[in-house]
């Protein structure tokens, strides 16, 4: 079990983030009372009975309390960031909510599962706009239903009982004749496009903005628009004459004296760090241009019998469970797409839970300040980072945290990633990358697990730096940057 003390001092820092952050992501007053009152610890998930209508009840109220959490939690890491004053000095009341939100995750993931048992709902997976939702239909494998008003009719007049109905349906208990499902429906899709529009609007309406002073600029030479971006289209090029345009991403390419750095690669039960949790984390080192440390272990065995450590060292691969509501629903993608069955991943199994073991938090947070780390659309690995190790968001705004993506590069500087209708931007995923610069075979295919993920990652990037120094582009071009470069803030005034 974890650190319950911690929960008490992130409710502690309530006035902080009530002074700095009055509304949440999607334009809401914060009612900072309600956050006070909640049982973060041991969860602000509803516990029905087992009646139809409880279950629908506690479904409902559990969905507005995770928009509610939701929308805080993804405003957070914009009023932290822009904290200049430093008014808000912790970043674990964030976590905090995203600890309990996890929770009650697994809470919604468990009622949906009850429901589907006692026939109440089907319910298919289906991607909406931003996010895969949870899409609940009326269950029709008994007694009629009516689609149109999304209620299903449990009077049980349609007949009489099957070997294949549920106990809840032959016992004694009395269903009510319908329970609604239009208001217990999955908003987060519609939630996050009307929060993209309104990104999107205020940026329009920045760049109006900025073209209103631009016209107002006598000094035409200098007006937004008026000349070359540094670093366009021209400069950054590759030799088969598909010239990327630069984008926010370019922030985490390396500069051209990037050395000792730290290859980091997670794997996660999905892609929500405010929902999903931390179960395979796996990182090694690797120079790019000093030798390797000598008295380091020269062999280190991979899952993959074809990998060779070559200049790599440290490897290190961590393994972590999840509570045992998650571990019970079981999760069939994460499990073919990796080979891990979080069904045997319990904390009752004895695998310790990554955002309840400060240890391990503390361990990782020395590692990733000691040098650049590097990670293959390192946005992931950062969200992730932010919601769950104690003090890499502290670090990481104080400056002590250098990233570089290999996915930029990939992006950028290889000219094999050649767009295409099916990958506009080329494919970049980090198996076509690797395979590209020699890292992976072509027989084989990325592994989808932490150490050895960021071992070819780390091999590809060598790789590639070294091309790219022989032919003078990419960091020794003339748009490339001195000093390690990667993604890196500090204080700001």
């Amino acid at each position: 079990m974890t650190d319950r003390a911690w929960f008490d001092a992130a409710k502690g820092d309530i006035p902080q983030w009530a002074a700095s952050m009055p509304k949440d992501a999607d334009g809401t007053t914060i009612d900072w009372d309600w956050v006070r009152s909640l049982d973060l610890a041991h969860g602000v998930g509803t516990i029905p009975e087992s009646t139809p209508q409880s279950i629908h009840d506690a479904l409902k109220a559990d969905y507005a309390t995770r928009e509610r959490l939701e929308s805080i939690i993804a405003q957070c890491n914009s009023a932290f960031m822009t904290d200049f004053d430093r008014f808000i000095g912790s970043y674990r009341l964030p976590r905090a909510l995203a600890y309990a939100n996890r929770r009650l995750n697994d809470n919604i993931n468990t009622l949906l599962h009850l429901g589907e048992q006692q026939h109440l709902w089907a319910v298919s997976r289906e991607r909406r706009g931003r996010a895969t939702i949870a899409v609940l239909k009326p269950y029709s494998g008994s007694g009629p239903s009516n689609d149109d008003q999304g209620m299903l009719d449990l009077s049980g007049e349609a007949g009489g009982t099957s070997a294949g109905n549920t106990a809840a349906e032959n016992s004694d208990v009395k269903f009510p004749t319908t329970v609604a499902l239009d208001d217990v429906q999955d908003r987060t899709a519609a939630i996050l496009d009307a929060r993209a529009e309104r990104r999107k609007a205020q940026r329009f309406q920045k760049r109006a903005g900025d073209a209103a002073v631009a016209r107002a600029n006598l000094s035409g030479a200098t007006s937004p628009g008026g000349a070359a971006l540094p670093g366009g289209a021209a400069a950054s090029g590759n030799a088969t004459g598909h010239h990327p345009k630069p984008d926010w991403r370019d922030a985490y390419l390396p500069g051209r004296d990037v050395d000792a750095v730290m290859g980091i690669d997670i794997e996660t039960t999905g892609i929500d760090p405010a929902r999903d949790y931390i179960i395979d984390v796996g990182f090694e080192f690797m120079n790019m241009a000093s030798p390797r440390p000598a008295g380091e272990p020269e062999t280190y065995a991979y899952e993959q019998g074809y990998y060779a450590a070559g200049d790599a060292y440290g490897q290190s691969r961590l393994a972590f469970g999840v509570p045992p509501e998650n571990a019970a629903l079981g999760n069939a993608l994460i499990a073919k797409l990796t080979g891990i069955d979080v069904r045997g991943r319990s904390s009752e199994a004895g695998y310790r839970l990554f955002d309840e073991w400060p240890q391990a938090q503390a361990g990782l947070l020395a590692r990733l300040t000691q040098q650049p780390y590097v990670a293959h659309n390192a946005t992931f690995e950062h969200s992730w980072f932010m919601l769950n190790v104690a003090g890499y968001a502290e670090s990481y705004r104080a400056g002590r945290i250098t990233i570089i993506d290999t996915l930029p590069m990939s992006r950028q500087w290889d000219p094999g990633a050649v767009p295409t209708n099916e990958h506009p931007y080329g494919d970049n995923t980090l198996d076509a990358y690797a395979k590209r610069q020699g890292a992976l075979d072509s027989a084989h295919n990325e592994r989808h697990l932490g150490l050895e993920d960021s071992h070819i990652m780390l091999v590809a990037m060598k790789h590639h730096l070294a091309a790219l120094k022989a032919q003078g582009k990419g960091p020794w071009g003339s748009t490339g940057r001195a000093g390690v470069g990667g993604k890196s803030c500090g204080r700001k005034r």
